[in-house]
């Protein structure tokens, strides 16, 4: 029922319950406000509850089942009378009964289906830290590529800041006749270039912010922002997928969810051959009669003089079900070698994953370390190259081919920094530990 009050609430929520957009986000808040709003986890955690019921109702199955019964019945012509004989003419007679009934013995399908609902509601847990840790990479990744944007936004405005002072530099030579018109209209062009670019570097946070919010559920994003925490990317010594995969087997979800399913397929084994049993049952009740027309007592006198009780037990033996134990049984099987492959396939995919998270990991620290290599050369290239064109020695082309170079190189240095980042915080995730940055 919470769960499901927390997906209704994402659509009809109150202004109280609305997220605060009035300061920035960081990370954790972001996952966090996920795994309370994200409508996938909120399904999950709806299979959770629904479990927690189906579990109680089979340790239920163990109490005595109790009914009763009040009954009327109208005879019209010959009938039996209160003595027990029959005589001609209309009658009616009233029942009461309260009976119960508990198996005593069904070949342990009652345990078993016990243990076999354990195993749903802990597999159904299980896929619910799935949904939770699928959600985190998600909003992770989103916002990894929120702070990618900011930092390439302000690349873009440096190098319109450095074009705008090209263009006075320019139209100041130009006023005294040491630039020519085509110099100035080439690098007022090469402003409005990178003047465009800023606009699409804006535009690219707007999207990714939106992005994120709708990740997020928010109802309105406007206004949504995110810190920018400090980023610093430390080389770190990766141990092999199969060390790391050694360790996935043990931590994450979605192997354990297909192991208790696995379980779960044995026990369906052992219900369907319970049938193969029989099945050993008592009971026990009371009931009284009362009659009209053939009456010689009063009503209460009736109830007392026609109370009787019983007990009884009852063993039904299987001699012949038409096969169908048997092919329940074959199915059972067939389903618990399914279960066995879906085990694999997700063992499988599992260490496919590692094995690309892990080579995006390295290559990324290798990309990061060359990148702010060719970053700081091309910086020094350039403040080269700008010293030579104030002294005349360069021309304003090869100045602007320093600048885009420089540029680029700041934009593969900003990329390769938080690529590396997330990559290598994947990893880690596959080991069982938090995302962060």
């Amino acid at each position: 029922m919470k769960a499901l009050l927390i997906a209704l609430a994402v659509l009809t929520a109150p202004t109280d319950s609305l997220p605060d957009l009035s300061h920035p986000w960081t990370l954790q808040q972001c996952i966090d406000w996920a795994m309370d709003n994200n409508l996938t986890v909120a399904g999950s955690e709806i299979t959770v509850e629904t479990q927690k019921v189906n579990n109680n109702t089979a340790r239920m199955n163990w109490l005595p089942s109790v009914n009763g019964s009040i009954g009327e019945n109208f005879s019209f012509g010959r009938g039996i009378g209160g003595d027990n004989t029959y005589e001609k003419g209309n009658s009616s007679s009233t029942s009461f009964s309260l009976g119960a009934n508990m198996t005593l013995f069904d070949g342990l399908a009652t345990p078993r289906r016990i243990q076999l609902s354990k195993l749903n509601l802990e597999a159904a847990t299980a896929d619910l830290e799935k949904a939770r840790d699928d959600v985190s990479v998600q909003v992770a990744q989103a916002y990894v590529q929120i702070l990618y944007n900011y930092e390439i936004r302000e690349v873009a405005a440096r190098q319109v800041s450095i074009d705008s002072l090209q263009v006075e530099r320019l139209q100041g030579l130009y006023n005294t006749g040491r630039a020519s018109a085509a110099e100035v209209s080439q690098q007022k062009a090469t402003l409005a270039q990178s003047r465009v670019t800023l606009i699409q570097a804006e535009n690219n946070i707007r999207t990714s912010l939106l992005t994120l919010a709708q990740l997020l559920e928010f109802p309105s994003w406007e206004g949504f922002s995110v810190v920018r925490p400090h980023v610093s990317v430390t080389s770190t010594l990766l141990p092999d997928p199969e060390e790391i995969y050694a360790e996935a087997l043990g931590v994450r979800p979605a192997i354990r969810a297909e192991k208790l399913r696995l379980e779960g397929a044995q026990k369906q084994i052992q219900i369907a051959k319970a049938s193969y049993y029989p099945t050993l049952s008592f009971g026990g009740g009371i009931g009284t009669n009362y009659y009209t027309t053939f009456a010689t007592q009063g009503f209460w006198d009736q109830l007392n003089s026609n109370f009787s009780k019983y007990i009884s037990l009852n063993l039904s033996i299987p001699i012949f079900n038409k096969f169908s134990v048997r092919n329940q049984v074959r199915n059972a099987k067939l389903q618990y070698r399914s279960q066995q492959l879906q085990l694999l396939r997700t063992e499988h995919n599992l260490y496919k994953e590692i094995q690309q998270a892990w080579n995006a990991a390295i290559a990324s620290q290798a990309k990061h370390a060359a990148s702010l290599e060719a970053a700081a050369a091309a910086e020094d290239a350039f403040e080269l190259t700008k010293a030579k064109y104030e002294n005349g020695k360069a021309t304003i082309t090869e100045f602007n081919e320093s600048l885009t170079r420089m540029v680029k190189a700041q934009s593969d240095s900003v990329q390769a920094t938080y690529e590396c980042l997330y990559q290598t915080s994947l990893v880690e995730f596959y080991r069982g530990r938090p995302l962060k940055l």
